[in-house]
């Protein structure tokens, strides 16, 4: 997908080459699908900023920028190929867009033979702004780049990209371009977008936008508020109209809002009234998926006004139902005693619900982990549970410490995709760690247990169907590919030379035959999940008392409840803490009303 000049007078091009990279799986092959699940609002935000570029002429009018994007999840790159396309343009780069930690392996695996040709490769993302904001860019893996002659790109390219694309025409790129002491403001800045031929690789051709960024908390395990800032950061009103009629305009009606907490935007509402706007004035189909914390129910009307707005489903990061976890990781805005409130308002507005959950904090034992997990099944109405190890992620405060501590965490960053044990843990083994990481996708996803969600959904005349697909999608991801959901997709693609270097190129004879057993395998399995899941759908749908059904998770929350939740460990402490912070709040607010 290339911008063609506006201008006659265009006699020179530059191929700008954006790639958004994928990472290797256990047996190094590059995670790549038919179709992806998760869009790419990295590669959206800067092919944007690009293509204002590209309009502007910033290179002068008689220089055409032509503009290539690619989400290796959906997409094989093939380093030579795109190397050509540059040498025939005569001048180009190309840009590694959203290099995670994970993907910053591979990253350098692309780049390799692109600099052997001196084609100019730059690479941006979290791994490379986390670790010159909390390590100074002392990463080995970093060091590697640069020595390869790779730029870096840390911070946000707002503002930027024309200075980076006038260096690159000029060949005159400089080895690191940080920004990361200068974050700029992104309302009117040119709007995330993809074109509509990329956003159908993705399952239901679901594209992304950024409403605002940053993020007002202070949990030690993010990397977020060390990349993007505590202060939150927005687009207005009108930019995120404009940016649904810009993908409406070519087919596009259902969006990822990648806010990492949406419900601290402090534009929220004038966003979301806008979207009711337009979906009931002017009739405009409209999905959404949103990221939210565990408080977002105590904001007058912010459920309300996101299921009007058109939000079908909605993620939150619960993490534990552990007090001492919970505050181990500074993440104190989750409050046990409002998880239910939470859940059950979202319910209410018939909304999915997707959960995180991390397991790995310095008390979890496999006896605690499998013991709280049963805990959520019975007393919190949420639907779909993810599990993640609790991993230090280079740009986090968990990696600096550890870092600067001396202890010894994981060297290989492809591993730090949070379904991979990275660090020690005090009192588990490694390997009682995995093992009790799967038993806990194995304790929550049971077919009693689906029952009970799916139950639960139909019973509020939410749309059960849609969550039977999720469900599917999750377990199936673990159980069946053995990788996480977020990295999944439609038919597992695998390409034989595509392995990491190191490992062997399988013969002919070998890869082909057993990449198509796997794979029509992998469809039977898929085929007899969905299947099992269907059945127990029907099931319920045909019981002439599915609108009554009831059980602990579902009963209305109330003042003096005394769920097992409330008697872990570092329970009883946290709810008697919060008791005496209410009962001062109250008699503050007794003592005013009588001055």
């Amino acid at each position: 997908m290339s911008i063609p000049s506006t201008s006659a007078r265009a006699t020179k091009r530059f191929c700008l080459i954006l790639v958004k990279p994928s990472h290797y799986d256990d047996d190094g092959y590059v995670i790549q699908w038919f179709r992806s699940t998760i869009p790419s609002n990295s590669l959206a935000a800067v092919y944007g900023l690009a293509r204002d570029c590209a309009q502007r002429h910033v290179l002068g009018d008689d220089v055409e920028i032509e503009i290539h994007p690619f989400d290796e999840t959906n997409t094989r790159i093939r380093p030579e190929k795109l190397a050509r396309m540059i040498e025939m343009a005569g001048a180009g780069m190309v840009m590694m867009i959203g290099v995670q930690s994970n993907q910053f392996p591979h990253a350098l695996d692309l780049a390799r033979p692109l600099r052997e040709r001196g084609i100019q490769v730059g690479i941006g993302g979290f791994h490379a702004s986390g670790i010159l904001s909390m390590m100074g860019g002392n990463d080995v893996d970093l060091h590697k780049a640069k020595a390869m002659g790779v730029m870096i790109f840390a911070g946000e390219a707002e503002g930027r990209m024309e200075l980076v694309l006038k260096d690159a025409f000029e060949n005159k790129l400089k080895p690191l371009y940080n920004f990361m002491a200068d974050l700029p403001n992104i309302e009117g800045e040119p709007l995330p977008l993809i074109p509509a031929i990329r956003a159908a690789r993705t399952a239901g051709a679901v594209t992304s936008f950024d409403a605002g960024r940053g993020c007002p908390f202070q949990c030690s395990f993010c990397t977020i508020i060390n990349v993007q800032g505590r202060k939150s950061r927005r687009r207005s009103a009108d930019d995120v109209e404009r940016l649904i009629r810009e993908n409406v305009a070519q087919g596009l009606n259902r969006f990822f809002i990648t806010d990492d907490n949406f419900a601290r935007n402090k534009d929220w509402e004038k966003i979301l009234d806008r979207l009711i706007h337009l979906r009931l004035n002017e009739k405009i189909k409209l999905s959404f998926l949103i990221q939210v914390d565990t408080l977002c129910h105590k904001l007058p009307n912010f459920i309300e006004k996101c299921a009007a707005a058109g939000v079908k489903r909605v993620y939150i990061g619960l993490e534990n139902i552990n007090p001492d976890s919970l505050a181990g990781a500074h993440k104190r805005q989750n409050k046990i005693t409002e998880y239910r409130k939470m859940l059950q308002a979202w319910k209410k507005a018939r909304i999915i619900t997707y959960c995180g959950y991390i397991l790995g904090f310095p008390n979890d034992t496999p006896e605690s982990i499998i013991r709280d997990v049963e805990i959520v099944k019975k007393e919190l109405p949420l639907d779909i549970l993810e599990f993640f190890f609790l991993t230090p992620l280079p740009g986090s405060e968990d990696h600096q410490t550890l870092v600067n501590s001396g202890v010894v965490v994981d060297p290989d960053l492809n591993k730090y995709d949070l379904n991979h044990v990275c660090a020690p843990h005090p009192k588990m083994s490694r390997e009682d760690w995995e093992r009790v990481y799967r038993k806990a996708w194995e304790t929550y996803y049971t077919d009693e247990h689906m029952e009970a969600v799916i139950r639960r959904l139909v019973s509020r005349q939410a749309p059960a169907s849609n969550a039977i697909m999720l469900i599917a999608w999750f377990w199936g991801a673990i159980q069946i590919e053995k990788i996480h959901p977020l990295e999944t997709g439609l038919f597992r693609y695998k390409f034989r030379r595509d392995r990491r270097p190191g490992l062997p190129i399988e013969p002919i004879w070998k890869f082909y035959p057993k990449y198509a057993v796997e794979s029509v395998v992998k469809l039977g399995k898929w085929a007899v999940l969905y299947g099992r899941l269907r059945a127990i759908y029907v099931r319920v749908k045909k019981d002439p008392k599915k609108l009554e059904y009831m059980d602990l998770a579902m009963t209305p929350v109330t003042d003096d409840e005394d769920m097992e939740m409330f008697h872990t460990p570092s329970a009883p402490a946290f709810i008697a803490q919060e008791q005496r912070r209410q009962h001062a709040h109250e008699h503050k607010h007794e003592h005013a009303a009588v001055a």
